[in-house]
């Protein structure tokens, strides 16, 4: 295998390769953070990986704490709770380890820990970025143990707001960890299934961002290579948890998503963040089920893009009914559902689903502007597989 371990900055400081969670104290350190919070999921705070990232610390002289009453899909109370923990704790900067959910909460975490607003006057709407007092945001390191979200190159959380039933993204150009740490290690005891579901999440951030229609031609050639490394490394990394180069290739992938996904994300999402909210399913499991219906409702503004696409990662088929076979056979062989319904999702609440769905952030980055007509009858075709 290629020795993948480098360090580069784009668009943070990151850090790749097998035993780099060993450099954490020193990452810590270097960040000017003395008393660290990990925050993390229920699932991981007891395993040895969380275990012997807080020993090192504190071995190091860098007392540190754990934080993990964090549900799938954090919410604001998630958040309140967190913030409680490291006051209570005298920290001064936070871990955020884990997945999209524990790196999501802790990003938010950190931005709440010196504010004297409520979380929700930060939602990502007009300028309410402008209300923070960016004194008041702790440090953060990113240790992403999913190759999914991409939370760990984002200046976002996806939060939920339980008393409106709406998840809202919470933004501030601070939010952006000042360091990540890719360790393939730490992803290796992922079971297939979540591997998959993740691994589909990056597939769809390249490729929404790609298809949106906003200008970002960076954006656009990152989005390209991710898409070739899902590709590549999925299957491998689904087949063999064991295999740290498709670990480390897809940890690359997942940031190379989030990092092309500031250019817009689509349908996909918006449809996705309305359906997390409403019944709690796993986001990168329903992107990769809504994926074909989506990009089927957009083929007359992204056919060409498609196409091209579908000849840089060397499909036998550059058509875009090529591409959409792909993106079948890649879903079945992967054991991806079908259908929504397999995830117990009827469609007794299309219409809220439509409505909700038309006023998600995401819908705004869609190739085409659907109206909330246009994403109930997607989501109906979804839930019954057509």
């Amino acid at each position: 295998m290629t020795d993948l371990t480098a360090s580069w900055n784009y668009p943070n400081s990151i850090y790749t390769g097998a035993g780099r969670i060993n450099e954490l104290p020193i990452a810590c350190k270097n960040l000017g953070i003395t008393t660290p919070l990990i925050i993390t999921d229920p699932g991981l705070s007891a395993l040895p990986m969380v275990l012997n990232a807080r020993k090192s610390c504190n071995e190091a002289g860098l007392p540190c704490g754990v934080f993990s009453d964090i549900q799938s899909n954090p919410t604001g109370q998630n958040v309140d709770d967190g913030v409680q923990a490291y006051k209570a704790g005298k920290h001064d900067g936070v871990i955020a380890f884990g997945g999209g959910s524990a790196l999501d909460a802790a990003k938010a975490v950190a931005l709440m820990v010196g504010q004297a607003r409520s979380l929700w006057d930060f939602e990502d709407v007009g300028d309410n970025w402008l209300r923070v007092n960016e004194q008041g945001l702790a440090p953060i390191i990113a240790v992403p143990t999913t190759a999914g979200t991409g939370s760990e190159v984002g200046r976002a959380s996806v939060i939920i707001d339980v008393d409106n039933k709406v998840k809202k993204i919470i933004f501030h150009p601070k939010m952006l960890p000042q360091l990540v740490i890719l360790d393939p290690e730490l992803t290796i005891g992922l079971p297939a299934h979540i591997t998959a579901a993740t691994g589909m999440d990056a597939l769809s951030h390249c490729l929404e961002a790609l298809c949106s229609p906003y200008f970002h031609p960076m954006a656009e050639g990152i989005a390209v290579e991710g898409v070739r490394l899902v590709k590549e490394y999925l299957p491998r990394a689904v087949k063999d948890g064991q295999d740290l180069e498709a670990r480390t290739q897809m940890l690359v992938a997942s940031t190379m998503g989030a990092t092309a996904f500031q250019k817009g994300l689509g349908a996909m999402h918006a449809i996705a963040h309305t359906l997390g909210a409403l019944y709690g399913a796993h986001h990168g499991l329903l992107n990769a089920i809504l994926m074909p219906y989506v990009l089927k409702e957009n083929r007359d503004e992204i056919e060409e893009k498609i196409e091209r696409l579908a000849r840089y990662i060397g499909l036998g088929d550059s058509s875009f009914d090529g591409f959409m076979y792909w993106v079948f056979e890649m879903r079945r062989n992967l054991n991806i559902p079908h259908d929504l319904s397999s995830l117990n999702i009827d469609d007794s609440e299309a219409t809220l689903v439509g409505i909700m769905s038309a006023k998600d952030p995401s819908a705004g980055g869609n190739p085409t502007l659907f109206s909330a007509e246009k994403y109930s009858e997607i989501f109906v075709l979804a839930v019954n597989g057509c």
